[in-house]
């Protein structure tokens, strides 16, 4: 049985899958199998299943999906949907990338769209990186023009690209506009665990930061509890915490999944990086913030930037090395 399954449209009975290279009937459904690795409650995992939900109430697919898959159980679970038919299956391989390649390699009529800072696969097996460095680095130009200490926390999840890169371009921002900028970082190296963020953030804070970076949820409770500022990734944050969280670099999945979903119908390979859907041009991410808490000084220097991002004069570099 599958882990905590929850079914958001019920699939159709199996049916014979559509060879890729052979185009699917626009008033078609697809069956898209998503299995989440963590609690949905998950900032990242949060995105996808609203965009993916939504995509399902737009009567563009048939969305099943599991969740808190455990790493052992991945490959299964994975193989288990491939069974039943569905067409797509949407999933997160950096715990299991070696098995969960293997799987598709074995099921070449299903597309994978899989969260991977890897390389595309086959005619298949589709990657994509979460591209919302744009939103961060507008946060971090707002958080220079508002620090007092000029020291700057981050509490995240693990030492990887789709975690590096809202970091960096978050300091990239900072320093434009606060060149004396101190920053600390924190790995709980987990993906979800509240509390043991909420411990990192607050020794930051100890440690002289008053503003945070929040990579993983748990971070603005730290900040909450010692009045500072912080700013959200992947959501918005500022209704949980509206005195807390001044800007959310937002995150939306649903240009990503619509660019697989037109190659799956087309019949065109889907062996590539769709990471550049999430670009800020083409509507994948956006800064979200606090008009009550933050300056006009630092709106308007991020409103200054977010034209030229817009525009193409300002590109922010995808920068995933490990930040200092």
């Amino acid at each position: 049985m599958l882990t905590r399954r929850r079914l958001i449209a019920t699939a159709a009975a199996a049916s014979a899958v559509p060879l890729l290279g052979r185009p699917v009937r626009a008033a078609d459904k697809i069956k898209l199998a998503g299995i989440h690795a963590v609690p949905l409650e998950n900032a990242w995992s949060s995105r996808v299943h609203a965009a993916l939900t939504a995509a399902a109430k737009d009567g563009v697919i048939d969305y099943v999906y599991s969740e808190s898959v455990a790493t052992a159980d991945y490959p299964r679970v994975v193989r288990e949907y491939a069974e039943q038919g569905v067409q797509i299956i949407w999933g997160e391989s950096y715990t299991v990338e070696g098995d969960v390649r293997k799987v598709a390699a074995e099921y070449p009529k299903i597309g994978f769209l899989m969260g991977s800072g890897g390389k595309p696969q086959a005619n298949n097996f589709g990657v994509f990186q979460t591209f919302n460095h744009e939103a961060a680095y507008l946060a971090g130009v707002m958080a220079g023009k508002m620090s007092k200490t000029g020291v700057f926390g981050t509490v995240g999840g693990f030492p990887i690209p789709e975690v590096n890169v809202p970091v960096n371009a978050f300091r990239l921002g900072v320093k434009q506009t606060r060149p004396d900028a101190k920053f600390l970082i924190a790995y709980i190296r987990t993906w979800f665990d509240p509390a043991k963020a909420k411990e990192a953030a607050t020794a930051q804070i100890d440690s002289g930061a008053d503003i945070l970076f929040g990579e993983r949820i748990g971070t603005a409770d730290g900040a909450q509890a010692r009045n500072v500022l912080s700013v959200g990734n992947y959501l918005d944050y500022t209704p949980r915490y509206p005195k807390t969280v001044f800007a959310n670099a937002v995150w939306m999945f649903r240009p990503i999944i619509d660019g697989f979903i037109a190659d799956y119908r087309a019949g065109n390979p889907m062996n590539k990086d769709y990471s550049s859907y999430s670009l800020m041009k083409n509507g994948g991410n956006e800064l979200v913030y606090a008009k009550d808490l933050v300056t006009p000084e630092a709106v308007a220097a991020m409103e200054e930037r977010k034209a030229a991002i817009m525009s193409g004069k300002l590109e922010i570099p995808v920068d995933a090395s490990n930040p200092a």
